[in-house]
């Protein structure tokens, strides 16, 4: 509990309100510069009929994503804060608003899609979660194999079981995550007559109930995204790992208890495998984003239905409201991301806790 209230992480706390803030201004902006998106290329097209009925859906489109406000504006509205930008606001003047109209991502609302007009919220329904299950099933998945065969590399280094773990970890940095993944559909399909397209069997998919027959279900078929989202990182893994262990076990404390009789095993695992692992859980924070942007092309090719997919269809489509959306729900798990790989630092490293430099 001392950890917890920690000011490390007070400041992480404090330092992730104008990350977000930050991030939100950088997505808007950069889904505005492109010239044009899927609205003002509708309205041009409306525009050339010349029909009452397109030029009132016209009215409909520019009134429904405030096309006519400025930019600032519009900004405002899609984070939540429709009062910033008004002299006189109407309704309450902070976080808590009834009116759908003025909830935006602050209030959990992510706005609408400029392709099907419908809210993003409804687009998105599971995909988020089951995004995040695949996610923390790859990182478990690359802790459980790398930790141990980067501390064997380490520990037997130079032997036959480390160049033969280091080829097989370069392998799998080479082989690109589709192939791996049509790979194992066909192994999955014809050995063990499971075919895995999808994360659910077709009584399931279209059930919106959650139950343990569709739990079971979503268990078979997850496996692989996890599997081939987590080869590429368990390689690269392993190898930090080895070379985290090997500096640590060359440092002067680790020669100093050898010299007085500490037993190896209990040496390695008290101290040189703690002080490696700050390295290999630095990198949670951007392991969430990477899976999801990096693993966009193997849910595609799996059927996947998680965030990636969506977002690649909305930028390719210049569904500008819902690839923002999209880009912010990356940002938010990466920042997430981030604070749970300092509290796992603050409760390995006596030295966070204490305040003291690293050496």
């Amino acid at each position: 509990m001392a950890a917890v209230r920690h000011p490390f992480i007070a400041r992480r706390l404090i330092i992730m309100v104008p990350t977000l803030l930050i991030m939100s201004v950088i997505a808007f902006t950069v889904i505005q510069l492109p010239p044009g998106d899927y609205v003002s290329t509708r309205i041009m097209q409306l525009q050339e009929s010349g029909d009452e009925a397109d030029l009132q859906q016209i009215e409909d489109l520019k009134e429904m994503f405030y096309l006519e406000e400025s930019m600032v504006s519009r900004y405002s509205r899609w984070l939540g804060l429709p009062w910033f930008t008004s002299i006189r606001p109407a309704g309450p003047p902070w976080f808590f608003t009834a009116d759908a109209k003025k909830k935006g991502l602050l209030q959990g609302n992510m706005g609408r899609s400029m392709e099907t007009s419908r809210p993003v919220n409804q687009i998105v329904g599971d995909r988020i979660m089951l995004t995040i299950f695949i996610s923390l099933g790859t990182i478990l998945f690359t802790w459980l194999f790398a930790i141990p065969v980067g501390i064997y590399s380490a520990v037997k280094q130079y032997s036959i079981g480390d160049y033969i773990l280091t080829f097989l970890g370069f392998i799998g940095m080479c082989v690109p995550g589709f192939l791996l993944a049509l790979l194992l559909m066909y192994v999955s399909g014809q050995w063990f007559g499971i075919p895995v397209s999808g994360l659910f069997s077709s009584q399931y998919g279209a059930q919106p109930e959650w139950d343990w027959a569709k739990i079971l279900d979503l268990l078979k078929h997850i496996w692989v995204p996890i599997v081939v989202l987590g080869v590429g990182g368990t390689a690269g893994m392993i190898r930090i790992m080895r070379a985290n262990l090997l500096d640590e076990l060359k440092k002067p404390y680790v020669v100093t208890a050898r010299a007085k009789g500490v037993r190896p095993l209990k040496l390695l695992f008290k101290y040189p495998v703690r002080m490696a692992l700050n390295p290999f859980i630095s990198g949670i924070g951007g392991l969430f984003p990477q899976l999801v942007s990096g693993g966009a092309i193997v849910a595609m090719v799996l059927s996947l239905p998680t965030v990636g997919p969506l977002m690649l269809t909305a930028l390719m489509s210049e569904d500008m409201y819902l690839a923002g959306s999209m880009l912010m729900v990356l940002s938010l798990l990466g920042v997430l991301g981030t604070l749970v790989s300092d509290l796992l630092l603050l409760w390995l490293d006596p030295r966070i806790r204490l305040g003291t430099p690293s050496k």
